[in-house]
Protein backbone atom coordinates (compact mmCIF):
# COMPACT_ATOMS: atom_id res chain seq x y z
CA UNK A 1 0.00 0.00 0.00
CA UNK A 2 2.98 2.31 0.51
CA UNK A 3 3.51 2.80 -3.20
CA UNK A 4 -0.07 3.78 -3.75
CA UNK A 5 -0.38 6.52 -1.20
CA UNK A 6 2.59 8.59 -2.30
CA UNK A 7 1.86 11.53 -4.57
CA UNK A 8 2.96 11.21 -8.14
CA UNK A 9 4.13 14.21 -10.14
CA UNK A 10 1.41 15.82 -12.24
CA UNK A 11 1.98 18.12 -15.18
CA UNK A 12 -0.46 20.58 -13.66
CA UNK A 13 -1.67 21.35 -10.16
CA UNK A 14 -4.55 18.85 -10.20
CA UNK A 15 -3.55 17.02 -7.03
CA UNK A 16 -7.03 15.53 -6.70
CA UNK A 17 -6.57 13.64 -9.97
CA UNK A 18 -3.20 12.30 -8.88
CA UNK A 19 -4.86 10.79 -5.81
CA UNK A 20 -7.22 8.79 -8.01
CA UNK A 21 -4.40 7.65 -10.29
CA UNK A 22 -1.29 6.43 -8.49
CA UNK A 23 0.76 3.24 -8.32
CA UNK A 24 0.70 1.71 -11.81
CA UNK A 25 -2.56 3.45 -12.73
CA UNK A 26 -2.25 5.65 -15.82
CA UNK A 27 -4.42 8.74 -16.13
CA UNK A 28 -6.10 9.16 -19.51
CA UNK A 29 -6.61 12.82 -20.40
CA UNK A 30 -7.39 12.62 -24.13
CA UNK A 31 -9.24 10.32 -26.54
CA UNK A 32 -5.93 9.95 -28.39
CA UNK A 33 -4.12 8.67 -25.29
CA UNK A 34 -7.00 6.19 -24.74
CA UNK A 35 -6.65 4.86 -28.30
CA UNK A 36 -2.87 4.71 -27.93
CA UNK A 37 -3.04 2.71 -24.66
CA UNK A 38 -5.60 0.26 -26.06
CA UNK A 39 -3.48 -0.23 -29.21
CA UNK A 40 -0.40 -0.80 -27.05
CA UNK A 41 -2.28 -3.32 -24.90
CA UNK A 42 -3.52 -5.18 -27.99
CA UNK A 43 0.01 -5.40 -29.40
CA UNK A 44 1.39 -6.61 -26.05
CA UNK A 45 -1.59 -8.95 -25.43
CA UNK A 46 -2.29 -7.11 -22.18
CA UNK A 47 -5.58 -7.02 -20.35
CA UNK A 48 -6.85 -3.48 -19.73
CA UNK A 49 -8.98 -2.27 -16.85
CA UNK A 50 -10.44 1.20 -17.24
CA UNK A 51 -11.89 3.03 -14.26
CA UNK A 52 -14.32 5.80 -15.24
CA UNK A 53 -14.21 7.95 -12.13
CA UNK A 54 -14.84 11.45 -10.81
CA UNK A 55 -13.01 13.56 -8.26
CA UNK A 56 -16.28 14.57 -6.54
CA UNK A 57 -17.46 10.97 -6.22
CA UNK A 58 -17.15 9.56 -2.69
CA UNK A 59 -17.10 5.86 -3.70
CA UNK A 60 -14.45 6.66 -6.35
CA UNK A 61 -12.19 8.11 -3.66
CA UNK A 62 -12.83 5.10 -1.42
CA UNK A 63 -11.88 2.53 -4.08
CA UNK A 64 -8.97 4.53 -5.57
CA UNK A 65 -6.33 3.17 -3.11
CA UNK A 66 -7.62 -0.38 -3.70
CA UNK A 67 -7.52 0.12 -7.49
CA UNK A 68 -3.96 1.33 -7.07
CA UNK A 69 -3.05 -1.71 -4.96
CA UNK A 70 -4.51 -3.98 -7.64
CA UNK A 71 -2.36 -2.21 -10.25
CA UNK A 72 0.72 -3.12 -8.21
CA UNK A 73 -0.52 -6.66 -7.48
CA UNK A 74 -1.22 -7.37 -11.17
CA UNK A 75 1.66 -5.66 -13.03
CA UNK A 76 0.90 -7.52 -16.27
CA UNK A 77 -2.45 -5.70 -16.55
CA UNK A 78 -2.77 -2.13 -17.82
CA UNK A 79 -4.78 -0.04 -15.35
CA UNK A 80 -6.30 3.17 -16.73
CA UNK A 81 -8.28 5.96 -15.11
CA UNK A 82 -10.63 8.25 -17.01
CA UNK A 83 -11.98 11.36 -15.26
CA UNK A 84 -15.58 11.60 -16.51
CA UNK A 85 -15.56 15.39 -16.08
CA UNK A 86 -12.32 15.94 -17.98
CA UNK A 87 -13.43 13.66 -20.81
CA UNK A 88 -17.18 14.25 -20.64
CA UNK A 89 -18.02 13.57 -24.30
CA UNK A 90 -15.83 10.48 -24.37
CA UNK A 91 -17.39 9.16 -21.14
CA UNK A 92 -20.88 9.79 -22.53
CA UNK A 93 -19.98 7.63 -25.53
CA UNK A 94 -19.40 4.75 -23.07
CA UNK A 95 -22.87 5.28 -21.56
CA UNK A 96 -21.54 5.86 -18.03
CA UNK A 97 -24.56 6.11 -15.73
CA UNK A 98 -22.70 5.99 -12.40
CA UNK A 99 -19.17 6.33 -11.09
CA UNK A 100 -17.04 4.43 -10.64
CA UNK A 101 -17.61 2.17 -13.66
CA UNK A 102 -14.92 -0.35 -14.54
CA UNK A 103 -14.49 -1.89 -17.98
CA UNK A 104 -12.29 -4.92 -18.59
CA UNK A 105 -10.79 -5.45 -22.03
CA UNK A 106 -9.04 -8.49 -23.48
CA UNK A 107 -7.62 -8.50 -27.01
CA UNK A 108 -9.03 -5.00 -27.46
CA UNK A 109 -12.62 -6.09 -26.77
CA UNK A 110 -14.77 -5.34 -23.74
CA UNK A 111 -15.22 -8.60 -21.83
CA UNK A 112 -16.72 -7.43 -18.56
CA UNK A 113 -18.01 -4.41 -16.68
CA UNK A 114 -18.60 -3.46 -13.05
CA UNK A 115 -20.59 -0.48 -11.82
CA UNK A 116 -19.88 0.67 -8.28
CA UNK A 117 -17.04 0.56 -5.77
CA UNK A 118 -17.26 -3.17 -5.00
CA UNK A 119 -13.69 -4.15 -4.05
CA UNK A 120 -14.15 -7.96 -3.82
CA UNK A 121 -16.16 -8.11 -7.04
CA UNK A 122 -13.58 -6.00 -8.91
CA UNK A 123 -10.74 -8.29 -7.88
CA UNK A 124 -12.84 -11.37 -8.68
CA UNK A 125 -13.44 -10.07 -12.21
CA UNK A 126 -9.74 -9.29 -12.61
CA UNK A 127 -8.78 -12.83 -11.58
CA UNK A 128 -11.34 -14.35 -13.97
CA UNK A 129 -10.34 -12.24 -16.97
CA UNK A 130 -6.65 -12.59 -16.16
CA UNK A 131 -7.11 -16.34 -15.79
CA UNK A 132 -4.44 -16.51 -13.09
CA UNK A 133 -4.19 -16.06 -9.36
CA UNK A 134 -1.60 -13.45 -8.29
CA UNK A 135 1.70 -14.89 -7.16
CA UNK A 136 3.77 -13.43 -4.37
CA UNK A 137 7.34 -12.89 -5.44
Amino acid sequence: MGNCLRKAHADDDSDHIVELASGNVQLITTKESWDQKLDQARKESKIVIANFSATWCGPCKVIAPHYCELSVKYPSIMFLLVDVDELADFSTSWDIKATPTFFLFKDGKEVDKLVGANKPELEKKIVVVNDVVPHKQ
